[in-house]
Parts: structure tokens; C-alpha cells; sequence
């Protein structure tokens, strides 16, 4: 955007400016520069108010305030180049290094070699659980195979708590036993848990007395054994899981479960690893009836079924939503099959709510619609299974003509049929278009059964695997997404397991699947095979699967997670995103090997920076699975340091070198010690207040010897060195220096062995910054950049301004100290100062004036006398900044600004910012989070039904026409209103933590940082009478620009404000997005087609029986706000 007017610019100095990221400065080490400098250039022009020449063309016109502008720009780089020279002790700390190169060895880095280890070390983790998985499969099929159906079976239920409902209420078909289990807390699984025995979770909406499930609980019950020899074998094995076909889930160890407060939707054959392991990826199009006849009730259940049979998805399959009546069309934007991906699923399911019921019912078009997709070869798609599902209140056309044109004789794709709402219709023309597609007929009468009928179609497509035998038992890995019991994120091996037993008199082969296996395994027991500390601070590994999503990655941080959602990052979100990482996606979801060091765009740690760095990708597959592996290092990374202390220890009689300076006692003398909080022992005790982990630090290093086995070798001893290391730039520099004098509140050193070493002992009370060095920003900004890092305090432009005071707000300045060492270099640490604000924003001005030094007094000007033209004196006509590469104020000359240091400058000067960003001093950034976490919006007309679901209002529930249709609307299952209460609860509350506040969104951030612009520069921001000219220029080997520009006369030239805080965004255009998908490929194998699939199982009606009395009272309960009574559905089961 440009501003108003004209900008009219020129870079007026041929003299280049080297920028922050090269060189050094030039200063005087013995003292503060700027005392001495002289001050060569005349000043010509006197201050417009009095004199009229110069009133006429402003008093940044003439070429020696140009001139005059350099001088001052250089000043300033030579007072701060002086000051870090002195007190940051870059070149003393690399000596002390060197004097200390018998403490430790210079290793190396080789990526090629860590990769491959770390993937082969992954691959042997996972291959544990495929053993285990495998032996859980052919176990579940024994067991099934050799049990006896009983029609009058009596299963034993352990009730897990003594206050458990269920004591009381005992189903048809079972007993509860006096049993009650004991459960000890394990840390491994976050939960309390019970080795001895499984237990059983049974979803709301189905009647755990049946004698279907009674036997399903029988026969599995024989896992138990199988769950434990397993976790005897591989004792880091977690939750190992059954989930059948029934909807049960039986898994080990017992713990109890998970409950939210209001009703529990947990149903195992929704869950991504259920869904993945049950059948092959899908092509589906779903086509909507929307004929007159279609209104009112009946188009509410079919809104919600397609929300539900949209949910059944995974990111392996693609869908297509239309609605027809004579003629079809896409319900959204999207033209033509999309993944079912989270957000592609979103957008379908708000603009199903859009769907209107009006004209006639054309079958043809909507079968026609429906076949085009799926033959449209030019798209990315599945090309696995293909699928029609039809929502209809019913007709009579079976459009026999479309499926000879389209569909037989191969019958390649399935049609099921979905008959929606209660009505007389004939449904034989809907049962005979599933039937002779290989599909399935459902009824969909009421709410309550479209959670059951919307998911069962998965037993179709599961024949053709089930047929396939052996060949299709093949285990696959899924995406990641959260534990329901608490475990975090996690990512789950599954096997489908089949039922082998023959089905009726001709010992025909069973065709059903049983459920599938699984076996979780959490995502930061893989990150544990990871280099952590070896890489430095920003170096890393990352792992993505065919999707091109992360499963490991340091940006991979959701701040909430949907309980029903995996979650799927993806490589190019979690980093910013260019061509190079593009083509680095591809070669890895094609499963190669390969190395490119690349220069691209990094965002810092706390999201308010752009660096441009170079970096070294290397990457392999992870064999046997379908994720690949890669690495990530800077070129400064390729070598670190490794203590060896050994010699030191035997000095000290196997007593721990350098410890006195850890000790608390030693902090006034020798500075404040922050130990980053890592895990160097076993037996430490973690914390989050770094002076308790400090105290537990120093209490367990009197109880284990240096070599203890118990203790992280590499992580302690680099410690111990770095903690006398920093100790000794205390002794030589910092002790006998005099901060005041130069308006420093610190000095401080962090290392790569995680020492943050502040001075003096009374600057850690207002240290903020991270204790970790490598989650600090400024550690990570100055390893990234040479010369000197400003980092002014963080505000943000809601809250209020800095409260200044006496020695309280301070402005960082770091850099890394680069060691060469037999030609291997390395940046082990970075040093820096704390500014006094106040004080230097006074320097600033004297810096930026005609004063020799700071004792000079100031020349008055008055009306009678001549003075010349700079940031002190002419401070009312004059704005002097200093803002760094983000954008972001940290020092000007106008006293009321000094508050609003550390805000983005169009907050301070909205204007002269624009101008900034127009003339190229900065480049723009713009990016989307999304793992952001937001306040839930308020609730509008749907109040807390999910995706649509109608909520009455007070005139329909005086309304008596209202009771009839609420009467079909909650028309129960097997639970006797389960489904109702399913159909009105928030789903966010239902699944999750109920008093959560924040639900999972999608952020827009914005950075700016230095653009191409590196040479004095002089423009005009044009606005006729309010026109402005400033001057700009980067400070050479330092992250900041100084500006000097006239202060604006009027504001009817205000430019538009940039903006850089975060704001809520609804993400990038999906329906652009999809025209240009990003590369993927499916699971390697695809089971659709058997020659031997029997068809003639392909439908059947709903078996509910409706009782008004019970559904009047519900819905008076559901109206009234009463809570539901609890009930849990976990057990620990025994045959009689």
C-alpha cells in the first residue's frame, strides 16, 4: 500500500553500509568513543522558524545535513561497537576458551551419519510394536474363531470406582461383582492405571446388554493375557488397544476412563486410527436430496448425516459434497474431488447448512454429477475406492440407464443409499440401486440412528481387505493426533483383524472384519531417540509422513487439540515456506535420500522476527513405515564442543570441578547462575522456578559422583565447564568494571551447556528471559546473525506503556562469540549488555547533536542567533529513532516515545513507517498459524448445537406442533435417548476437557524485516503543506536503522497503518487452495476388489422403536438445562 501523494526518493550517498550482518565496527576499547570524536562538518542551514531560506526548504535539505546524518549514524556505530567491545568480552571469552582447550574436544557433526542412525533407532522402536501388534491380530482372530456364540451369556462387570452408577443400574445379561480395582500412577502413561486387568469402554448409544456385545466382551476378554506378556516382553510398550466392529474398545492396562462431565461421544470406530486401519483410502461423492419434499425436519437430519458421514474421512480419502433436485451442484466452491482434510471438511460442513429444499427430484442428475467426479483423471484423488453416497427421502426413479452408462459391468464404483426421515414412501427403487452397485441401503428415521448407519458403510469396503487375506494384513502408521486417555499426541501402529471362521452350510469364507488392533506409541518417546543438545540451538530433526505432515518438528506445539481431529501440520506450515523446502517435501514423501543447504527465511522463537539464514537439510526414509526422516543444521553447527573433564575431576579428588559458582553463596561475587532446567539425571527433580531446580540441581550433585551412571555424562560435564568458563569472564572482565558509568544495568553470558550467567547478582530480578538458552529468542537471533542484536522489550500495542523507573527497563544487546580452533569454528556462547533505557535514550540525543561530548553544553537558539540544525536541540522540529529489523521502536529523542519502546513503529508513527515499508527498508511476511488457540465466539442462533442441529426456541416449545416433530427428531436407539442428547451437546464440551475456555483456530501473523535497501537514503513523503523528508540508514554490524525525519504538521496525510500483531484469520482461501494442491501420495496399498465378494448382504432397515413418553421427557430435560445422568462405561469383564 502505498500513502497519499507522491513519495519521492534518492539514495543521495554512494557510501554502502556494510549492514548488521557484516564486518566490525570500528571504536576505541579504552573508553567511550564518542567522547573524543570530532565533529568535522560545518552546518549550514539555521532552523526554519527564524530563518527564511531554510524555512522554505525544511531543515533536511541541504547535503550537509545529509553529511550531518552520517557523521551522527557513525557515532552511534562506534559508542556501541566501544561498549560491547568492553563489557561484552567477546574476544576475552575466546581466550578463555583457548586457555581452557585441555577441558574439552571439538566433535563433529555429520549429518548423513546421525540421520541414518536416528531413523534406523526409530525404525527399531516402532518394528517393537509391530511384533507386538501382530501377535495381538492373530491372537484376536484364534480367539474369535474358537468361541461358541451364547445366546443367554452372563459377563461379570468390575466396577472401577465404588461410587460407579452402574453398581445400582446393572444391564440386562451381566452382574456387577464386589471386585473393585486398585490403580497406582504411572508416569509413562500420565494416568493411573491397573497392570492386572483390561478395560472395556462401550459408546453411549449402544446397549451394553445385548447379547451381540455380551459375546463380544466374552471373547475378547482372552486378550488380557496376550496385552501382558506383551508389556513383558517390551515393557515401554503404552496402550495397547482392541477396537471392534461392535463399537467396543478393549484396552490395556485398565485404567479408568476419561468421562467428561456431560455425555460421552467416544466411539472407537470414529477415531482417525480406527478409520485408517478399517479399509483403503476412499474417493467419495456425497449427492444431497433437495427437492421441495425434502424440507423442515427430514433436510435437518440429512444436513447433519452429511456432517457425520464427513467425519468418518481421513486425510487419505477425498469427497465431493453437491446437492440436486433437476439439476446437481456443488454444495461449496469446490468443483471437483478434495482431500478430506480438516479445514476442506470445515468448509463443507458450512455450506451444507446453506442447502435450500425446493423443485423436483432428479436422480439422473445427481448420479451423473456424482460419476463425472469420480472420472475426472486430471485431479489428485485416492484412486482406491470409489463410492456414491445418496441422501433421499425417496422416490421412485432407479436411474437404471446412468449405471449401465457409467458403472457396469465392472461395478468398479459402490452405491449406498441412504433413505432420510420418516415418510411413506416405497424405498425399493433405493435398495435396489445399492444392491446392484455393491453397496447398502440404510434408514436414517430419526437422529439417533445416523451415528450408527453413517459409519457401518466402512464394513463394506472393509470385504475386499478381509478376502485378501494375509496380503492385506499390513500395518500401517497413522497421523498424529491426541490420546483419549491422556497420553498427549501420539501416533498409533494399527492391523485390521478379520474374522476367519466360515459363514453358513457351503463353509462359504467370512467376510466381515472384526476391528483393528493398536498398539500407540507417544510422540516424545520418539523424540527421546532424537540429538537434543549436539545440534545447538538451532539445529533439529523433523519427520514427516506421506501427507507431508509433521510428526516431529520443534514447531509442531498445537496449543489445543480437537479430540475427534488429528493433527495435521504440515511440513511448509510448520516452516516458512519456499521453493527449496518444497522440493526437499517431495524427495521425502517419495521416500529418497538427499542433502541441499539451502538460504532461507526463519521466524523467531517469539514470532516477532524474520532472519534470512543459511541452512543444511539431510534427510532418509524411515524403513518399514511411511515417514522419512530429516535434519536440519546451520553451517556454524557442524561442530560443538564436548567437556572433558576428567583430569579435573581426579584434581579435586572426584569431587565436581567448579561447583562452588553454582552455589548461591558465590552469586554476589561472581553474578547470578540460571542452569537451564535438562534433564542431567534421572532422579532430578524438574521444576518450573529455576532457583527450586537450581536448589534440587545442587542437593543431588552431593549424593552422585561425576561418574554416576544415573546422570547424563555429555550434559553435566558441559555444564560444570561452561559454569567455570563463565566464572573466569567474570574474574577478567566484568568485576572490575563500573556499569554505571556507561548506563548498563547487566552483563550476561549464556552457553550451549546451558549456563546464563547474569552480572550483577541484583540484575536477576528482572531477568525474563528463558533459563534454557536454546528457547531463548536472543541466543537464537545472535548464533543466526553477525554483529550486534537490540532486542527492546516486548509491548504490546493493547497493553499499557512501560511504567519507567530507576534502573527497571533495559534494552538487550547480544552476540555470538565465534571460536576457530583448528580451523573448525563454532559459536559455543553469546555475551551482551542490558542498556539502562532512560539513560541511553539521553545519549542517544547527545550522540545524534553537534556536541563534541556530553559535558558540552547545549547551544540555545533563539529568534536573534544562528544554531545549527540536530536531534537535541532541535527535538520539536526534529525525530530522531533507532528502530531495529522487525520494525519495532528502541530508542528516539522525543521524551513522551520513551514509553512506547518495543512497539511496532506504525503504533508510534504510523506515517513515516508506511514510508519506511514503501521505499524498501522493510519487507513484509505474512504466514499462518495454525496451532493458535482462541476464545470460543459467541454463540449465535444455533446456539450450542453442533454443525447445524436445530435448538427450539421458547415459541416452539409452546408451540404443541413442535412436541410431534421433537418427537421424531429424538426418535431413540438402543440407549433411549442417548442420541438426543448426542445431537444437542457441544461437541467441544462433550469431548474434551468442559471448562476449557480456548478451542483450536487459525492465526495471521505478520513480520517485517530488513529489506533491500542498504545505503544512506533520503525521501520525501509528499502530501502538499503536510509533506515530510527523512533521512534513513542502517547502522553498520548492529540490527537497527536510524532514522532522523521533520516531525509531521498536520494529519491530513495519515498513511494506513501496518499492522504486525496477530489477528484471527480464517486462513488462506481453501477454494484457491485446492487448485493447487500440494504434492502427496496415498498408502502404498489398495484393497477395493475382490472376485470373490458376496454383494447380496446390501441393506436393511432401521430396528428403533419410538417411545413419546421418554422422548417428551428428555426433551423437557434438554430445555429445562438439566444435566443428564452420568453414565460411565468402563469396565474390567469376566465370563461365567
Amino acid at each position: 500500500m502505498l500513502v497519499p501523494g507522491r513519495i519521492t526518493s534518492g539514495i543521495l550517498s554512494p557510501r554502502p553500509v556494510n549492514g548488521w550482518s557484516k564486518g566490525q565496527g570500528q571504536g576505541r576499547a579504552n573508553g567511550s568513543p564518542w567522547r573524543s570524536a570530532p565533529w568535522p562538518y560545518p552546518f549550514m542551514c539555521h532552523l526554519p522558524h527564524w530563518t527564511q531560506d531554510c524555512a522554505a526548504a525544511g531543515p533536511l535539505t541541504s547535503l550537509s545535513s545529509l553529511h550531518r546524518m552520517q557523521h551522527w549514524a557513525r557515532r552511534l556505530e562506534q559508542e556501541i561497537d566501544g561498549v560491547m567491545r568492553i563489557f561484552g568480552g567477546v574476544q576475552q571469552l575466546r581466550e578463555i576458551y583457548k586457555d581452557n582447550r585441555n577441558l574439552f574436544e571439538v566433535q563433529e557433526n555429520e549429518p548423513q551419519k546421525l540421520v541414518e542412525k536416528v531413523a534406523g533407532d526409530i525404525e527399531s522402536l516402532l518394528d517393537r510394536k509391530v511384533q507386538a501388534l501382530k501377535k495381538l491380530a492373530d491372537a484376536a482372530e484364534n480367539f474369535q474363531k474358537a468361541h461358541r456364540w451364547q445366546d443367554n451369556i452372563k459377563v461379570i462387570m468390575a466396577v472401577p470406582s465404588p461410587d460407579d452408577p452402574e453398581s445400582e443400574d446393572v444391564e440386562r445379561g451381566s452382574k456387577a461383582s464386589n471386585l473393585r480395582l486398585d490403580f497406582v500412577e504411572d508416569s509413562n502413561f500420565k494416568n493411573k492405571v491397573n497392570y492386572s486387568y483390561t478395560a472395556v469402554q462401550i459408546p453411549t448409544d449402544i446397549y451394553k446388554g445385548s447379547t451381540v456385545i455380551l459375546n463380544e466382551l466374552n471373547w475378547t476378554e482372552a486378550l488380557e493375557n496376550v496385552f501382558i506378556e506383551n508389556r513383558r516382553q517390551d515393557p515401554t510398550l503404552l496402550w495397547q488397544v482392541f477396537g471392534s466392529a461392535t463399537g467396543v474398545t478393549r484396552y490395556y492396562p485398565a485404567t479408568p476412563w476419561r468421562a467428561p462431565k456431560k455425555i460421552d461421544l467416544y466411539d472407537v470406530r470414529r477415531r482417525p486410527w480406527y478409520i485408517q486401519g478399517a479399509s483403503s483410502p476412499k474417493d467419495m461423492v456425497i449427492i444431497v436430496d433437495v427437492s421441495g419434499s425434502v424440507s423442515g425436519l427430514t433436510l435437518k437430519l440429512m444436513k447433519t448425516s452429511v456432517c457425520e458421514m464427513l467425519d468418518t474421512l481421513s486425510d487419505d480419502d477425498y469427497v465431493n459434497v453437491a446437492s440436486f433436485n433437476e439439476k446437481a451442484q456443488p454444495v461449496s466452491c469446490f468443483t471437483h474431488l478434495v482431500q478430506a482434510n480438516v479445514r476442506n471438511k470445515k468448509v463443507f460442513k458450512e455450506a451444507v447448512q446453506g442447502m435450500v429444499a425446493k423443485g423436483t427430484t432428479g436422480y439422473k442428475a445427481g448420479f451423473e454429477y456424482a460419476f463425472d467426479q469420480l472420472q475426472n483423471s486430471n485431479i489428485t484423488r485416492a484412486n482406491c475406492n470409489k463410492m456414491i453416497m445418496m441422501f433421499t427421502d425417496g422416490g421412485e426413479d432407479r436411474v437404471q440407464d446412468v449405471f449401465e452408462k457409467y458403472n457396469w459391468p465392472n461395478r468398479t464404483v459402490r452405491v449406498f443409499t441412504f433413505s432420510v426421515g420418516q415418510h411413506n414412501y416405497d424405498v425399493t427403487p433405493l435398495q435396489w440401486m445399492a444392491c446392484a452397485n455393491k453397496g447398502y441401503y440404510f434408514e436414517i428415521p430419526s437422529i439417533g440412528a445416523i451415528r450408527i448407519n453413517t459409519q457401518e458403510y466402512l464394513d463394506v469396503l472393509g470385504r475386499p481387505m478381509v478376502l485378501a487375506g494375509k496380503e492385506a494384513k499390513q500395518v500401517q502408521w497413522t497421523n498424529v493426533y491426541e490420546d483419549a486417555l491422556g497420553l498427549g499426541l501420539v501416533v498409533t501402529g494399527t492391523l485390521p483383524v478379520f474374522n476367519l471362521t466360515q459363514d453358513g452350510p457351503g463353509e462359504k469364507k467370512n467376510q466381515l472384519i472384526l476391528g483393528v488392533m493398536g498398539i500407540d506409541v507417544a510422540l516424545n518417546d520418539i523424540k527421546r531417540l532424537t540429538p537434543n543438545y549436539t545440534l545447538g540451538a538451532n539445529g533439529y530433526v523433523f519427520a514427516i509422513d506421506l501427507n507431508g505432515y509433521v510428526l516431529l518438528h520443534p514447531n509442531l506445539k498445537p496449543q489445543t487439540t480437537n479430540f475427534r481431529e488429528p493433527v495435521t501440520l504440515d511440513f511448509l506450515d510448520a516452516e516458512l515456506e519456499d521453493e527449496n523446502k518444497e522440493e526437499i517435501r517431495r524427495s521425502m514423501i517419495d521416500g529418497n535420500k538427499g542433502h541441499k543447504q539451502i538460504r532461507t527465511l526463519v521466524k523467531s522463537l517469539d514470532e516477532r522476527y524474520i532472519d534470512e539464514v543459511m541452512r543444511n537439510y539431510t534427510w532418509v526414509p524411515i524403513r518399514s513405515t511411511n515417514y522419512s526422516l530429516g535434519l536440519v543444521l546451520p553451517p556454524y553447527s557442524t561442530f560443538y564442543l564436548q567437556a572433558n573433564l576428567s583430569d579435573q575431576i581426579l584434581q579435586v579428588k572426584c569431587k565436581w570441578p567448579n561447583f562452588e559458582f553454582l552455589l548461591p553463596s558465590s552469586f554476589e561475587s561472581e553474578g547470578h547462575v540460571f542452569i537451564a532446567p535438562r534433564e542431567y539425571c534421572k532422579d532430578l527433580n524438574a521444576s518450573d522456578n529455576n532457583t527450586e531446580f537450581l536448589k534440587n540441581f545442587i542437593e543431588l550433585m552431593e549424593k552422585v559422583t561425576p561418574d554416576s551412571k544415573q546422570c547424563n555424562n555429555f550434559l553435566l560435564h558441559n555444564l560444570i565447564l561452561d559454569t567455570g568458563i563463565t566464572q573466569q569472564l567474570v574474574e577478567r572482565v566484568w568485576r572490575d568494571q563500573d556499569l554505571n558509568t556507561y548506563s548498563l544495568l547487566a552483563v550476561f553470558a549464556a552457553t550451549d551447556g546451558g549456563i546464563t550467567r547474569i552480572f550483577p547478582n541484583k540484575a536477576a530480578e528482572d531477568w525474563t528471559e528463558n533459563p534454557e538458552p536454546f528457547n531463548a529468542s536472543f541466543y537464537r537471533r545472535s548464533l543466526d546473525n553477525h554483529g550486534y542484536v537490540f532486542k527492546p522489550p516486548h509491548q504490546d500495542a493493547l497493553l499499557r506503556p512501560l511504567e519507567l523507573e530507576n534502573d527497571t527497563v533495559g534494552i538487550l544487546v547480544s552476540t555470538a562469540v565465534e571460536l576457530s580452533l583448528g580451523g573448525r569454528t563454532l559459536r559455543p556462547a553469546v555475551v551482551g549488555v542490558k542498556l539502562d533505557l532512560e539513560a541511553w535514550a539521553e545519549k542517544f540525543k547527545v550522540l545524534a547533536s553537534n556536541r563534541t561530548h556530553q559535558d558540552q553544553p547545549q547551544k540555545q537558539c533563539g529568534p536573534s542567533s544562528h544554531c545549527e540544525m540536530d536531534c537535541e536541540v532541535n527535538n520539536e522540529d526534529l525525530l530522531c529513532i533507532l528502530i531495529d529489523d522487525g520494525g519495532f521502536l528502541v530508542l528516539s529523542n522525543q521524551n513522551h516515545q520513551w514509553d512506547q519502546v518495543g512497539r511496532f513503529f506504525s503504533e508510534v508513527d504510523a506515517n513515516l513507517m508506511m514510508a519506511l515499508y514503501n521505499n524498501s527498508f522493510y519487507t513484509r511476511k505474512e504466514s499462518y498459524d495454525y496451532q493458535a488457540a482462541c476464545a470460543p465466539q459467541p454463540q449465535g442462533n444455533l446456539g450450542a448445537a453442533p454443525r447445524g442441529v436445530f435448538v427450539p426456541t421458547v415459541a416452539d416449545f409452546l408451540n404443541l406442533a413442535w412436541w410431534t416433530s421433537a418427537a421424531a427428531w429424538t426418535l431413540p436407539g438402543g440407549m433411549g435417548g442417548a442420541e438426543a442428547l448426542w445431537a444437542l451437546a457441544d461437541p467441544a464440551e462433550a469431548e474434551s476437557n468442559p471448562e476449557a475456555r480456548e478451542s483450536s483456530c487459525v492465526m495471521k501473523q505478520t513480520q517485517y524485516y530488513f529489506g533491500s535497501v542498504n545505503a544512506s537514503y533520503n525521501a520525501i513523503i509528499d502530501c502538499g503543506n503536510c509533506s515530510r523528508l527523512f533521512h534513513a540508514q542502517r547502522l553498520t554490524n548492529t540490527n537497527l536503522l536510524f532514522v532522523v525525519a521533520e516531525k509531521p504538521l498536520c494529519s491530513q496525510c495519515e498513511a494506513g497503518r501496518l499492522l504486525q500483531k496477530e489477528t484471527h484469520s480464517d486462513g488462506p482461501e481453501q477454494c484457491e487452495l485446492v487448485q493447487r494442491p500440494r504434492y502427496r501420495r496415498g498408502p502404498h496399498i489398495c484393497f477395493d476388489y475382490n472376485a470373490t465378494e458376496d454383494t447380496s448382504d446390501c441393506g436393511r432397515g432401521a430396528s428403533f422403536p419410538p417411545s413419546l413418553g421418554v422422548l417428551v421427557s428428555l426433551q423437557l430435560l434438554l430445555l429445562l438445562g438439566l444435566p443428564p445422568r452420568p453414565q460411565p462405561q468402563v469396565y474390567a469383564s469376566r465370563r461365567l
